[in-house]
């Protein structure tokens, strides 16, 4: 059943835009061609629909989208909305690392109303990975909350895009009780499954319909697993999709280089949220494989040890945590000898021959050729995730192997496509960098973002 066309006040979602300078959730850390795991003899399918829900009552009007994004100063780079939105929700089954079936959920923002050319019948995907966050209760459906969902609607989906927006496994309603945390054989396998559940509920009751583009696209984090789910969707799935295009951007593609420079003990080179992300890190792969540790005190000093492979996701807050005793009080208090380090220093000084660098080795993203375009953005001051290691040697290595992808550097006009929009773009960068505020998260994220529908708007 199609929801009312009544527009929703501007009232109600009045915090749509609300701290868009941190519109991206923290994130963090990017394998071999390695297949994708066999599906069980037993369980449900993948991708098989479990509920569905229409989330927003009535759509969000799109002169409310365009009030919020004036008032957030993006208007100059969403544009006009055409469309207003409603906000739908899938529950579906997916597998976790070990081929095992748990659940998870995202949100689907579907453009309505307004021109329809532009807003109905058949529309393009952009199937969107998000940022890091440890909020066990993470829900891309809380577009009043979620920095990234009033991305996703005032860039995308008032645009005439159908979004999907996996909460991926762990958060939400999900099953497991972990985040398979830039696993990126997992981490595909549930975006390709929320993809899925998405289609499979658009296929009947909706008005508005998937068209046969797919677009790819994801920040921070959504960066690995959307370059992830680009190469899985190549070499696993190309009987049932087709990538049209993609967009990874500020993502940490060269996991192994990644971990070297963390391991090399450089303050400078440690990046912020460290204790946070390598604590996240650590229980995915030591979930995952089995073999990072033989037991957390191996890796954790004490107190940390006790609960570390415990303590995300968590509604509780970081400071909390801190107070607790759980997490050191300095976000780069990674290493011995630092007082009340996360991590051992004897841990550290094994990490070159160690399973911990093979398995972030198994999932650096840079041993692929993709078969359909692909454009990497980014800022060269990035303080999470570091440019330099990550855009750079994944473009160079896929022009290794033939295939050009062009990586846009912020910081660097030259970079960018050449043109009127890719000139407002970079005024805005300039401009917005002289006013301060979150470069990973508030600056670079939304340019990046409008890179990459200008780069999609091409096909």
């Amino acid at each position: 059943m199609t929801p009312s066309c009544r527009p929703l006040s501007i009232t109600r979602i009045g915090s749509l835009m609300a701290g868009v300078a941190l519109a991206v959730s923290m994130t963090a850390c990017g394998g071999d061609d390695v297949a994708a795991p066999a599906e069980p003899p037993a369980g449900p399918p993948r991708g098989s629909l479990i509920e569905a829900r229409v989330e927003s009552d009535v759509p969000i009007a799109k002169e409310a989208v365009d009030f919020l994004t004036r008032l957030a100063k993006l208007s100059d780079l969403t544009g006009k909305a055409q469309c207003n939105v409603n906000v739908h929700s899938v529950h579906y089954n997916t597998r976790d690392p070990l081929n095992e079936p748990h659940t998870a959920s995202a949100a689907i923002l579907l453009p309505t109303g307004g021109d329809p050319a532009v807003c109905e019948g058949e529309r393009p995907v952009l199937l969107y990975a998000r940022g890091t966050d440890v909020k066990k209760s993470k829900n891309m459906v809380d577009f009043e909350k979620e920095g990234e969902s009033a991305l996703m609607i005032a860039f995308f989906a008032a645009h005439g895009f159908i979004v999907v927006l996996p909460n991926y496994l762990g958060h939400d309603t999900s099953s497991l009780p972990y985040h398979p945390f830039l696993n990126a054989e997992s981490q595909a396998v549930d975006v390709v499954d929320a993809l899925r559940a998405a289609k499979t509920h658009l296929a009947t009751g909706s008005a508005t319909r998937p068209s046969q583009k797919l677009f790819i696209a994801g920040y921070s984090q959504g960066g690995h697993v959307a370059m992830a789910t680009h190469r899985a969707i190549e070499r696993d799935y190309r009987g049932e999709f087709a990538v049209t295009a993609s967009a990874p951007m500020s993502g940490p593609y060269n996991m192994v280089a990644f971990g070297d420079v963390i391991a090399n003990r450089e303050p400078e080179r440690i990046n912020d949220g460290a204790t946070i992300l390598l604590t996240l890190l650590l229980t995915s792969y030591q979930r995952s494989y089995g073999n990072i540790y033989s037991s957390p005190s191996q890796a954790y000093n004490a107190p940390y040890d006790a609960t570390a492979e415990t303590l995300f996701p968590t509604d509780t807050a970081l400071e909390t945590l801190v107070a607790q005793g759980k997490l050191p009080a300095a976000d780069k208090a990674v290493w011995d000898p630092v007082p009340g380090a996360l991590l051992r220093d004897s841990f550290r000084t094994a990490y070159p021959t160690s399973n911990f660098r093979r398995a972030l080795q198994l999932n650096t993203l840079l041993d692929w050729m993709p078969q359909q375009p692909m454009a990497l953005c980014g800022g060269a001051l990035d303080p999470v995730v570091f440019f330099d290691i990550n855009t750079p040697p994944a473009q160079a290595a896929f022009a290794a192997r033939g295939v050009q992808v062009p990586a846009f550097n912020l910081e660097d006009r030259s970079t960018l496509p050449e043109g009127a929009a890719a000139d407002a773009i970079a005024q805005s960068f300039v401009a917005r960098k002289a006013d301060g505020g979150n470069y990973h998260a508030g600056l670079v994220a939304p340019h990046c973002i409008a890179l990459a529908k200008e780069f999609f708007a091409k096909f």
